[in-house]
C-alpha cells in the first residue's frame, strides 16, 4: 500500500463520505414481543422484564487505531472515557498497516501493540458493513455499525442505538478460587450460530513516540487488546467452559464476546471480574 493510499484512508478531517453516512445503525425498533396490548398483564410484565434484562447486556465498542497514525490520538483519548462506562466493553485494536510508513525526516514508527490479526479483523468488517472501508481511527459498534473514531457524537449515537436493541445471548464470567475463569452463556434462540471469543487487554499504557507522524507526542492507550482467541461455538444452548491458562497481571483485564459466525453481529458480552 502506498503512502498516498494510507493518508487517504486515515484522513479524519476528510473521511470517506460513505464511511459515516451509509453505515447501518442498529435498529432501535422494538421487537414484536414488546408490543403487548393483547397480552395478559402478568405475561406482558414478564415479556418486558426479559427484554429489559437482555438490553442490559454491554455494548461492544471496537477502536481500530495505530500509534503511527497522526489523527488517532483524539479517538484514543475518547476511548479512555468510554472504558469507564459499565454498560460498554470498549477495546482498542492496533492495526499494522501503518508500521512501514516513513514520514519524511520524522522517520518510521512501528506501533508496539500492532498485530496483523487485528488488521485482518478490521478488513473483515470492511467487507461486511455497508459503506465501510479500512481506515483509522475507526470505531465499530456491536459488529454492525461503524464511524470515525474521533467523531464523538457519531460514536455516541451508534452506542445509543445499540443499547436500545436487546441482545439474545446473556454472558457471565466468574472467577474461581484457583484463579480460573468460568464462562457461561444462557440458553437463547435455537439455531444460533456464533463464536465465543476472549479478549485479553492491557488496561493502560503511556508511550513516548520517538519517530513517525506522532513524533514527540506522549500517547495514552486504554484496553489495548493483546490476545484475542476463540473459546468455542454457541448455537443457542446453555454453554459453559473453564479457562485455567489465563493469567492477568495488575494492568490487565479481559472480556468475553459472543459474535455471530463470520464476524457478524455481536450477540452478547461481559467483562471479566476485576
Amino acid at each position: 500500500m502506498s503512502t498516498d493510499d494510507l493518508h487517504a484512508l486515515d484522513s479524519p478531517n476528510l473521511p470517506p463520505p460513505a464511511a459515516e453516512a451509509e453505515a447501518p445503525e442498529v435498529s432501535a425498533e422494538r421487537p414484536a414481543s414488546h408490543r403487548v396490548p393483547r397480552l395478559a398483564p402478568l405475561v406482558a410484565l414478564l415479556a418486558l422484564s426479559c427484554i429489559a434484562a437482555r438490553a442490559d447486556e454491554p455494548t461492544v465498542v471496537e477502536l481500530f487505531t495505530s500509534q503511527s497514525c497522526y489523527s488517532c490520538p483524539p479517538a484514543e483519548t475518547f476511548l479512555g472515557e468510554l472504558v469507564e462506562r459499565e454498560d460498554l466493553v470498549a477495546l482498542e485494536f492496533h492495526v499494522d498497516y501503518w508500521d512501514d510508513l516513513v514520514y519524511g525526516s520524522s522517520g518510521q514508527w512501528k506501533d508496539i501493540f500492532s498485530d496483523a490479526a487485528y488488521t485482518k479483523r478490521q478488513r473483515v468488517y470492511a467487507g461486511r458493513i455497508p459503506g465501510s472501508q479500512v481506515y483509522t481511527p475507526q470505531v465499530v459498534v456491536d459488529g454492525v455499525a461503524q464511524t470515525v473514531g474521533s467523531r464523538r457524537h457519531s460514536v455516541l449515537r451508534l452506542i445509543e442505538s445499540a443499547r436500545a436493541a436487546p441482545k439474545p445471548a446473556r454472558v457471565s464470567v466468574q472467577a474461581g478460587t484457583s484463579g480460573e475463569l468460568t464462562v457461561t452463556v444462557d440458553p437463547g434462540p435455537e439455531g444460533s450460530d456464533a463464536e465465543v471469543l476472549l479478549a485479553r487487554y492491557d488496561l493502560r499504557h503511556v508511550t513516548v513516540i520517538e519517530a513517525g507522524e506522532n513524533k514527540g507526542k506522549t500517547l495514552t492507550n486504554h484496553h489495548v487488546v493483546r490476545e484475542f482467541r476463540r473459546l468455542g461455538e454457541w448455537q443457542g444452548e446453555a454453554w459453559e467452559t473453564s479457562i485455567a491458562d489465563l493469567h492477568l497481571d495488575s494492568n490487565q483485564g479481559c472480556a468475553v464476546i459472543v459474535q455471530s459466525a463470520g464476524q457478524g453481529a455481536i450477540l452478547g458480552a461481559a467483562a471479566c471480574p476485576s
